[in-house]
């Protein structure tokens, strides 16, 4: 597991680099340690590296790996406690800055204090520094990271496979049949045009390890009459892997290719060569990367004669770059139970009454996937005496590291792991790491994707990357594990995310033999390590206080406790002193005074004790000094205490609506996140706190009443918010007179929303707005200039505008021409009394959708307005010239049916006329 050893000296190295910097004034003696400690720390993270990328050649043969991970331990505890004795020295010495004369009284009464704290810095350096040295000659005298397997993994994982249970009575897996036959549906459809009918076809079949892409895509073989069938998995040798090709396509041919000598080059050209004019498939299985997909792709001749490729891959962009992408599914819970039955029972009837009830929660913990359900039921199947005591203790061993006696032994289950391992392994370490993290939680538990993202920062977990917010950089580390299929996506409940319970099984058992994590959840006896690092308690099990009541938590680093569970924990503050993240959300027991406690947790980076009874936050706060992720949402606090001001580390604030922020919050200048977003703006002092929140992404505003008073004011704070992406201002009347200009201005803003608020007109300052794609505007009225200034934002994709009032005067419809630009507009919508717009030839060329909901086309013929009426019949819109139109959406309001009747045959006509042939959505209402 050297991925958890690169991490955790990835979390140490800028700390190291950190205090040899000047204003930590160490000794000369101790600088020079320290720079020693860091250059010999680096060369065992890149060891350690190199051995995590050969890992997975030993998966089937775990003897070799020992000495390795004996060495890796080693760092791992040496980089921890090389971390405590850093974070204790950086909270205990600091960095003083002047004050007032009490101050400088104060800094020179420590004085004596911190060079006692240094001279002991001076003596811990030089203990670990004899550690690092034993460490560095174990390598060396072992040759630890000289260890190689030369085992080709591609042929590991077909082993594997073919001992599996799943390659088992193959022709009988049930659901597969009704795949096959929709994969050969799709690959044997035909385009229409005559002259492409025989273009070569690729389908990419895309799905969770386990799911049976490789016996699916194997029994489409025989469909053709010149095939092969070849393996790819990681680091593939893809000269061996053309060998195999040829041999599948000719053994008489090719009987002695695989004792030739021959180049990939040359062996592309013969696979070509023999392609040239026959109708072939080829299976590419288990395919891990594109590069090495463009390669074998060109061996694969389009010879116009129909030949098919199909491709198997557990990672999605995978699939969507090789194209024709079949997404696989899990079986349907029928179908599981059917395969479940088949398996133990050798029916695919019922199974016995007694057992039915542990049969589904088995088969719901499989989750469809073929391979789980096979290995589960052909371990059943083999377990004698009480069958419903031994499937009950299958049941609750599942998903807990399956380390109990009633799974140990059964070398399915070893298999079936080792299969879904792969990619585990193929993953690079800090998303080794990031997953890990995972199994703090039990199964079907829901996260959302800024929880996750955010304790990752708080654990040190994501790599600071130039131009990209952590956030940003721990979002493309949660969309890649996404991608992996490592993770999923619960549409059914939103934007939330959960784990498959095999995948938990995998990393919690994983976690549990490194030490990485420790799960308690009251479901398994777990032996306790004798150093916890990380510990998730998620029970008030008596059983689980006893083991807790007999070792130190003075190592933790990270705690999550959940329920009543932190009624079981000593006090926060002399047990847990290196304490960095804590969770203690919906800790329904938790009181104000245990906030004060935890005030003294000094290496806090991440607190969320939302769900809570507590009432307010103690000025101690201020003490937390490297706290980055603060959430106190839904609990009872009303007002943030005036030191919370001084927690200039802060990334996220979450909070509850109505809370309020102490004067000058504006200091709080790293804030990236703040929820809810919106503020209720009360004085031009706040607009000028918001206006340094320079890193914020994103914000909601509301004005109690606007005056002229905040007009330079909240020109001033748009243009200083120059990281903000999405701006929301909603109930108030703004005039046109605060239309000035920002510099340097929002450029990364994509998102406004000033539907709720009125504007006299549109600010001119939205025509810099680079990157504005999608604007929401209500306007009192609309006129020439304001379609000018919407026009000119270059990136502008979707726009509404809802007009409050008609336009005295106006006789004619306000024309979109060519003249105004809009480049890039693809939705629009006009919503009000009144259609007072017009599209002239030329207008609005990639306007693909008037959008529902949001187009209004009033008869204003019929409205009793004089002075402002247009000539009745004036149904002229211009829909004709829209050129990319595909679709609009039009709602007319009507007294006289016959008037309803003429504005709908003027609209149909117009549509029919518009060469592109758009489609109508046609909302008539009598009102």
């Amino acid at each position: 597991m050297a991925e958890i050893v690169t991490s955790a000296i990835s979390v140490l190295l800028p700390k190291l680099r950190e205090v040899l910097k000047e204003e930590y004034q160490l000794q000369k003696t101790v600088r020079g340690e320290i720079m020693f400690l860091t250059a010999e720390l680096e060369r065992m993270q890149a060891a350690l590296l190199e051995i995590s990328v050969s890992e997975v050649a030993n998966i089937d043969d775990e003897a070799p790996c020992k000495l390795v991970k004996l060495w890796a331990r080693d760092v791992r505890e040496l980089s921890y406690d090389v971390e405590d004795t850093i974070d204790r020295f950086m909270v205990r010495v600091g960095v003083d800055k002047p004050r007032s004369f009490m101050g400088f009284i104060d800094r020179s009464l420590n004085l004596l204090t911190k060079l006692k704290i240094r001279h002991k810095i001076g003596g811990s350096i030089r203990d670990i520094k004899s550690r690092v040295k034993e460490v560095s000659e174990l390598r060396d005298r072992y040759k630890v990271d000289g260890i190689r397997v030369a085992k080709p993994v591609g042929q590991i994982v077909d082993s594997l496979r073919l001992q599996s249970a799943l390659y088992k009575n193959v022709s009988e897996l049930v659901g597969s049949e009704k795949k096959a036959n929709d994969l050969v549906r799709r690959l044997m459809e035909m385009p229409d045009v005559m002259e492409s009918r025989q273009k070569l076809k690729v389908v990419s079949v895309v799905g969770f390890g386990g799911l049976g892409k490789t016996t699916l895509a194997n029994k489409l073989k025989g469909e053709f009459s010149c095939g092969a069938f070849v393996s790819i998995s990681l680091n593939p040798n893809l000269v061996g892997i053309f060998k195999d090709m040829l041999y599948q396509l000719d053994k008489d041919k090719y009987q002695n290719i695989h004792g030739e000598t021959r180049d990939e080059v040359q062996l592309i050209s013969t696979v070509r060569e023999f392609l040239q004019n026959k109708r072939y498939i080829i299976v590419i299985d288990d395919l891990w990367s594109n590069s090495v997909w463009q390669r074998i792709r060109y061996a694969l001749v389009d010879n116009q004669l129909g030949s098919r490729i199909i491709t198997t891959t557990r990672a999605i962009d995978i699939a969507e770059q090789v194209g024709g992408t079949y997404q696989l599914e899990p079986l349907s819970p029928d179908d599981s139970r059917k395969l479940f039955n088949q398996i133990i029972f050798h029916s695919k009837g019922k199974c016995p009454y007694h057992l039915s009830e542990v049969s589904q929660k088995i088969l719901k913990k499989c989750g469809g996937i073929p391979l789980a359900i096979i290995t589960i039921a052909s371990m059943l199947a083999t377990k004698k005496g009480n069958e419903h005591e031994n499937w009950y203790k299958v049941y609750h061993s599942m998903g807990s590291g399956l380390k109990d006696s009633a799974l140990k032994d059964s070398a399915h289950l070893t298999k079936m792991r080792k299969i879904l391992s792969i990619s585990y392994y193929d993953l690079p370490p800090h998303l080794k790491t990031c997953l890990l993290y995972l199994s703090s939680y039990p199964e079907d538990y829901l996260f959302t994707r800024e929880i996750m993202i955010w304790k990752w920062v708080g654990e040190g977990f994501v790599e600071a990357k130039q131009g990209s917010s952590l956030y940003e950089v721990g979002g493309d580390y949660l969309d890649e594990l996404m991608n992996k299929g490592m993770i999923q996506l619960a549409y059914e409940f939103g934007k939330r995310y959960r784990i498959h319970d095999m995948v938990l099984d995998l990393i919690t058992s994983l976690s549990n033999e490194e030490h990485f994590l420790t799960r308690l959840d009251g479901q398994q006896s777990l032996s306790l390590p004798k150093k916890i690092r990380r510990l998730s308690l998620q029970t008030n099990n008596e059983e689980d206080v006893k083991q807790l009541a007999t070792i130190s938590l003075c190592h933790l680093r990270s705690l999550t406790v959940s329920g009543h569970g932190f009624s079981l924990l000593p006090a926060l503050r002399s047990s847990c002193p290196f304490l960095r993240v804590l969770d203690l959300s919906d800790c329904v027991n938790l009181e104000n005074q245990h906030c004060k406690d935890i005030c003294n947790l000094f290496h806090l980076r991440y607190l969320r004790l939302s769900g809570t009874g507590i009432t307010e936050l103690p000025k101690e706060i201020s003490s937390l000094q490297f706290l980055q992720i603060l959430d106190i949402f839904c609990t009872k606090i009303k007002e943030l205490p005036p030191t919370f001001i001084q927690l200039k580390q802060l990334l996220y604030l979450c909070f509850p609506r109505g809370t309020i922020l102490p004067k000058g919050f504006g200091s709080l200048n790293r804030l990236h996140t703040i929820i809810p977003e919106d503020f209720t703006i009360s004085s031009p002092t706040m607009l000028h706190d918001l206006g340094s929140l320079v890193e914020l992404r994103s914000l909601s505003i509301c004005f109690n009443e606007w005056d002229e008073s905040y007009e330079k004011a909240f020109i001033q704070c748009l243009s200083k918010l120059v990281s903000l992406e999405s701006l929301v201002v909603f109930e108030t009347e703004i005039p046109s007179s605060s239309c000035g200009s920002l510099l340097p201005g929002p450029q990364r803003l994509r998102f406004i929303n000033m539907s709720s608020c009125t504007l006299t007109a549109v600010p001119s300052w939205m025509s810099s707005l680079c990157s504005l794609s999608t604007l929401l505007v209500t306007l009192l009225t609309l006129g020439e200039e304001d379609l000018q200034v919407l026009g000119s934002i270059p990136s502008l994709n979707s726009l509404r505008i809802t007009v409050k009032k008609i336009t005295r005067g106006r006789y004619k419809r306000v024309v979109i021409g060519n003249s105004h630009t809009f480049l890039c507009l693809t939705q629009f919508g006009v919503e009000g009394i009144t259609m007072e717009v017009k599209f002239a030839e030329g207008a609005m060329q990639k306007l693909r959708n008037l959008a529902r909901g949001t187009v209004h086309w009033a008869l204003l013929g019929l409205m009793p307005v004089t002075g402002t009426m247009l000539q009745f019949g004036d149904f002229d819109l211009g829909l004709e010239n829209l050129s990319s139109l595909e679709h609009a959406d039009v709602y007319i309001d009507y007294i006289d049916p016959k008037h309803g009747e003429a504005a709908e045959m003027a609209i149909r006509r117009s549509l029919d006329m518009n060469p592109n042939n758009p489609t109508l959505g046609l909302y008539k209402y009598l009102i």
